[in-house]
């Protein structure tokens, strides 16, 4: 006879040899004897006596009186169990269970059907988990999937009955729960599909009064509640049979307070205004459960914000701790001991390894996504892929909470007690170690124990070893320092001469107004105890920088812009590396710390695995930037969520420069890419949100031109975005306006949505601005419209427009708009460009135009890495001269990257090989110190304003020793470009020019 589950001996728990002399075989068998059916007593007494159903029956029967108490009250079902296995039988049961409940109008009725039910499911899940049939991970998913069956039930028939009487009227009496209004969010083990097997369900129950029609006197809060006691009732009260699920509400905002049934908005509020670190972690595994689904949906992710907030908060692991800590004291589980041991609150136990996951979700998922899972063991190896734990450790946690949930669910089966605590005897220990498939006691005991302490370590390290990672390291090194009283000390004076802070009293004094409380970052208890800890790390981190003055009164700058000091504190002490980034930041960067300064939360994206990784492409970017929108609720949300995205990428690009970690190239194409990825995937919601109000026109499309350095995607993190908007009137025929509440004609619409376009990227929202958009270099510039037709530009560039204007479009670089209309723009712009032209016209204008400019921005000293003779503008105009002479003849001198125009053009013969080098490593050169200067010292152009750092980095730039031997070489290269830019040009530089 074939056996519906698939036994192994190995696994199975050990049985005495005489198992069937045991009390509970002997009731079994008699039971069987006294069958009244044939067929199915023939058929039972068969499993009992035949491998491998006979071992399974007798693990059960041996170990369990409970499980033998459901074997003898569902004999039948026991039968069909054997036969058909575990996964059929348990998806028949719950089929059956919401069929046979769904218009039964007896609630006595239900509440049998629902306490057989459970009986029925505790006995399939046991046997699948003694065969080992099914894995720890489907054995906790199946009780889960019942509990939800079982919810929904009782509350379909109680919404029901409501409805019967008058007192409710559904939207849909065939599915009760169909936008009913009503819904219960399951939390805790259930919420995160991990329930054990005698578990309690955490439940917390809502109704929205706008969607509820609760028609009886008592209203519908009332009413609510009455629904919500009825079903606890349901599911937890004992009768004859048993009971289905102890159910608790005190997960709910404010139990003491609140009535067991909260209205939307009354949740809502709590979690806005009111909500804890713990109610935070808790509401990681809520999850809709019965009723209104998409209701609790709504309600989740409006409290989104509450429970993954935007930036990092390390401060989050003292208040998890503190939890661990009550419980410890509350338990009694400050040490691992077998006998008594509570394997969920105790040290090591199940509880630890949850909270080293939520801990760890809490701080990073509000940055991160991929880190919400409700579920443990996929939140343990999410972080370890995001680099947050190492594998060892992921596989450690994974292997000893698997074997605790084991453990916990054999606990629990002998008798459906909600117990976690080991048996305190030696011979109830042998028999749980026998239950869990040991032949003997010191090998179970070895086993747990390292799985306690394995979990123990790794949850300490996390919770108490991190706060001082690096103590000694840093400390060694470090005299004692004693900032105390109003007056320095000739000891703390010398000590940080040592440190070499060249004017230590001033140290001293910002250090001790820190203390005092003098800005706001430091006048909470909290804050102040946290920096006096991170004082030690945080003078050495200044010493290293180089700069230990300027990256003090720098750091003190960018304390007294903070609101509260208590989560940069927290995140610096968790991550004492992090200060060393921040010290060079501030020491040798000051326009980086300004951007710091204003925006604090940046540090956070440091701490990011991928932050000195190689720059990532445009696709990454597009799939990152989506997945950040993912949260968005609304426009507003999407402006905002957009800005702090690019504001990490951006402070991620500065600091690889500040470090060197990029070449001019790579830097230039991610900050390209990021603009462009920004505006292509703003522009839909842009025209979506546009359209709500005036509509479309039909048939007509809109696209972005990219130029300037955009274009040339030659970005630096100062840039604005050169742009221009162009449509395509398409089969506008019977459309002369679009089609909205607020209709707009063609020209007017197009010109509204390139505003709509300009504003969602330079308006101010409470997360700042994008970027500054120049729209100059659009046809007839300032005077024209900010948008205009493809054919009415490809008229005004062929007739109209001037040689500096073609200059532009050479770097014109459809990016945003439907692809066949950017298609039709970029065949419009290489028909333009390679247009036959009057070359000495050409020549002459372009050697005007640098004239004009030469005398209108004369360069500001010898670093105008961009003004002065032979620097980039001379590097751009040549480049950009070469292609309108060449293009006409050969349309593959048109690229829009400087680099690449030179390239090809040392390709195609139109400069030497050694003119090619001269032009690349003159553009490489200037470009690296241009962005250096603006990074650092806002551009500045004479080498006596630069800071020693960097000074020392420019150098490096041009290989020199010396200030003075930079400046030669800049001199020898420029010289050597402006003579090319006279040969083939014109000198702009002389009188008669």
């Amino acid at each position: 006879m074939t056996c519906g589950f698939s036994v192994s001996e190995q696994d199975l728990p050990k049985i005495p040899e005489e198992w069937q002399k045991l009390p509970s075989a002997t009731h079994w068998l008699e039971h069987l004897d006294r069958l009244q059916e044939p067929e199915l007593q023939s058929a039972l007494k068969s499993r009992s006596e035949t491998s491998p159903s006979r071992e399974l029956i007798a693990s059960a029967l041996c170990h369990s009186p409970y499980l033998s108490q459901c074997m003898l009250r569902h004999t039948a079902f026991v039968h069909e169990l054997l036969r058909d296995g575990p996964d059929k039988s348990l998806t028949s049961l719950c089929e059956r269970l919401l069929e046979q409940t769904a218009f039964e109008t007896s609630t006595p009725s239900v509440q049998e059907q629902l306490r057989h039910a459970k009986q029925q499911a505790a006995l399939t899940i046991a046997l699948a988990d003694l065969s080992r049939d099914w894995d720890d991970c489907k054995i906790v998913k199946a009780l889960s999937d019942f509990a939800n069956t079982s919810i929904r039930a009782a509350l379909r028939h109680l919404l029901l009955v409501q409805h019967n009487r008058g007192n409710l009227v559904l939207h849909n009496p065939g599915d009760p729960e169909d936008d009913c209004g009503y819904v219960i969010l399951a939390m805790g083990k259930l919420g995160a599909d991990e329930l054990n097997y005698s578990s309690d369900i955490d439940l917390i129950v809502l109704f929205d009064p706008a969607k509820c029609d609760y028609r009886h006197d008592r209203g519908p809060q009332e009413g609510y509640v009455r629904i919500t006691r009825d079903l606890v009732r349901l599911l937890n009260d004992r009768t004859k049979d048993g009971y289905v699920f102890r159910t608790d509400l005190r997960l709910r905002p404010d139990p003491g307070a609140t009535p067991i049934a909260l209205s939307y908005n009354a949740a809502l509020s709590y979690y806005e205004s009111l909500g804890l670190n713990w109610e935070r972690a808790a509401m990681i595994k809520a999850r809709p459960v019965a009723g209104d689904i998409e209701l609790g949906k709504s309600f989740l992710s409006e409290i989104r914000p509450f429970v993954w907030r935007k930036h990092l908060d390390f401060a989050a692991i003292d208040d998890i701790h503190a939890i661990k800590r009550q419980i410890n004291a509350h338990k009694g589980g400050h040490s691992i001991k077998l006998p008594g041991h509570n394997i969920k609150l105790g040290r090591g136990g199940i509880r630890e390894v949850e909270f080293f996951a939520q801990t760890q979700q809490l701080i990073w998922g509000g940055r991160d996504q991929d880190l919400r899972s409700s579920r443990t063991v996929e939140s343990l190896r999410a972080l370890t892929d995001k680099g947050k734990i190492t594998a060892e450790v992921c596989q450690d946690m994974e292997r000893s909470y698997w074997f605790l949930r084991r453990l916990e669910n054999r606990l629990q089966m002998i008798d459906d007690q909600q117990t976690q605590i080991m048996p305190e005897t030696e011979e109830k220990l042998e028999a749980i170690a026998a239950f869990m498939g040991y032949a003997s006691l010191p090998l179970f005991e070895e086993e747990l124990l390292g799985h306690l302490q394995r979990v123990e370590y790794h949850y300490d390290r996390l919770f108490e070893e991190e706060q001082t990672a690096e103590p000694e390291q840093r400390e060694e090194s470090l005299p004692k320092l004693v900032f105390a009283g109003s007056d320095p000390t000739p000891q703390i004076l010398e000590d940080l001469t040592g440190l070499g802070f060249e004017d230590p009293e001033r140290a001293f004094g910002i250090v001790t107004n820190w203390k005092a409380g003098r800005h706001r970052a430091v006048r909470s208890n909290r804050s102040r105890n946290l920096i006096n800890q991170l004082l030690p790390t945080l003078m050495i981190a200044f010493r290293n920088s180089g700069h230990p003055d300027q990256a003090l009164l720098q750091f003190d700058t960018f304390l007294s812009t903070l609101p509260t000091g208590v989560q940069l504190f927290a995140m610096l002490q968790a991550n004492p590396n992090l200060l060393d980034l921040l010290a060079e930041i501030m020491g040798t960067a000051p326009e980086l710390a300004r951007t710091l300064g204003q925006n604090p939360n940046l540090l956070e994206a440091v701490l990011t695995g991928s932050f000195f990784a190689p720059l990532p492409n445009k696709d990454f970017l597009r799939q990152s930037l989506q997945k950040a929108l993912n949260e968005a609720r609304d426009y507003q949300d999407i402006l905002d969520i957009t800005r702090r995205w690019t504001k990490d990428f951006k402070f991620q690009v500065g600091v690889q420069i500040l470090r060197d970690t990029c070449d001019v190239p790579e830097g230039n194409r991610a900050l390209s890419d990021l603009a462009e990825v920004i505006l292509e995937t703003l522009l839909p919601h842009v025209e979506q949100d546009f359209a709500r109000r005036h509509g479309i026109v039909p048939g007509t499309s809109f696209a972005i031109v990219a130029m300037g350095k955009l274009g040339s995607r030659e970005m630096t993190p100062t840039s604005d975005l050169d742009l221009i908007c162009l449509y395509d009137r398409g089969q506008t025929e019977g459309f002369q306006q679009s089609d909205g509440d607020k209709p707009l004609d063609i020209n007017q619409y197009f010109i509204r949505l390139t505003q709509r376009v300009i504003n969602a990227i330079t308006a101010m929202t409470p997360e700042g601005t994008l970027y500054e958009i120049d729209m100059r270099l659009r046809p007839s510039g300032t005077a024209g419209p900010l948008a205009i037709s493809l054919e009415a530009f490809e008229e005004y560039q062929s007739s109209q427009a001037w040689t500096w204007e073609h200059m532009a479009l050479t770097r014109a670089r459809p990016i945003a708009g439907p692809e066949a209309f950017l298609e039709q723009i970029r065949t419009a712009v290489q028909n333009r460009l390679c247009s036959p032209r009057d070359n000495q016209k050409l020549q002459q204008d372009v050697l005007d135009m640098r004239k004009r400019l030469h005398q209108e921005k004369a360069p500001r000293g010898p670093l105008d890495c961009k003004a002065i003779p032979g620097g980039l503008t001379d590097l751009e105009f040549l480049a950009q001269f070469l292609q309108l002479l060449e293009a006409p003849g050969n349309g593959a001198i048109l690229r829009k990257n400087t680099f690449a125009v030179f390239e090809t053009a040392a390709e195609l013969g139109l400069l030497s090989g050694e003119q090619g080098q001269q032009v690349a490593l003159q553009l490489d050169q200037l470009q690296r110190l241009q962005r250096l200067l603006r990074l650092t010292s806002g551009g500045f152009s004479q080498p006596e304003e630069l800071s020693e750092a960097t000074r020392e980095r420019a150098l490096k730039i041009f290989g020199a020793s010396t200030t003075d031997e930079m400046l030669q070489v800049i001199a020898r290269n420029s010289t050597r470009i402006h003579t090319l830019f006279a040969e083939r040009i014109g000198d702009y530089s002389t009188k008669d020019a």
